[in-house]
């Protein structure tokens, strides 16, 4: 393969893997190298780190990084994007959040998923793991004028890769609650984009004038049908969007 391409690497969202990529990938040149990692503990990767702490969980991603990507993540991959730009600058080249925020959780300020929901989650996985991200993608899709159809695609893009490990799905979670990396995001260095969807239900499109504020010279576009999955949902235009960020 030519190391002279450019590597995009895509990163998944919680309770999922690297299947929800499948249909983004297939619509891209094979001019640019393209990585798909499930993140530690989803899909293929069933090895994960315990505890499960944001640094540990950066320090095995970045050994399946190479230097100067194209970071895009979505949802908790984007968060964890921001933290492996700010973490390990050399890694990303240019990053991009699709339906993705600093800080997850609605704070005074801050637009974003209510506590109580995080926690009905959370006490949910125990009870049942499948039932709880079934859930989890039927919301990921609210709002989308092909919401069932969205979800459908979803769980069946999953279904394709191992189960995750119920340790580091409830963990994760735990990232997406606790996490608030606005700090972190305001002080990056690297050019930053944005993806998201005016009907998103977990990731409130009134989010982006807060990042905005945060990284000025950031360039953000609303798909204006579109929930949490744009990419799912408007996967043409999404693919429009990607290939004129990486230029």
């Amino acid at each position: 393969m030519n190391s002279d391409k450019p590597v995009l690497v895509l990163l998944h969202g919680w309770g999922v893997n690297q299947g929800v990529w499948r249909t983004i990938v297939a619509g891209l040149p094979d001019t640019i190298k393209i990585l798909t990692p499930d993140l530690p503990g989803f899909g293929n990767a069933t090895a994960f780190p315990s505890p499960y702490s944001l640094d540990a969980v950066l320090d095995f991603m970045a050994q399946d990084i190479p230097d100067n990507s194209y970071v895009a993540g979505w949802s908790l991959g984007g968060l964890l994007a921001i933290a492996l730009a700010a973490k390990y600058p050399r890694k990303v080249k240019r990053l991009a959040l699709i339906a993705a925020s600093p800080c997850f959780l609605a704070q005074q300020d801050w637009p974003g998923m209510s506590a109580a929901v995080m926690q009905q989650f959370a006490l949910s996985l125990k009870n049942n793991l499948p039932q709880t991200i079934d859930r989890f993608l039927a919301i990921q899709a609210m709002g989308s004028t092909s919401a069932r159809n969205d979800t459908k695609q979803l769980k069946q893009a999953i279904l394709a890769y191992p189960a995750p490990q119920a340790e580091a799905v409830e963990a994760a979670l735990q990232l997406l609650s606790q996490c608030d990396l606005r700090a972190e995001f305001s002080a990056l260095k690297q050019p930053v984009a944005g993806y998201f969807g005016r009907l998103d239900a977990l990731v409130p499109v009134s989010v982006v004038e807060k990042l905005k504020q945060l990284q000025p010279a950031a360039q953000f576009d609303i798909a204006g049908h579109a929930s949490h999955a744009p990419f799912i949902s408007h996967p043409d235009s999404f693919l429009i969007w990607l290939r004129s960020w990486l230029g």
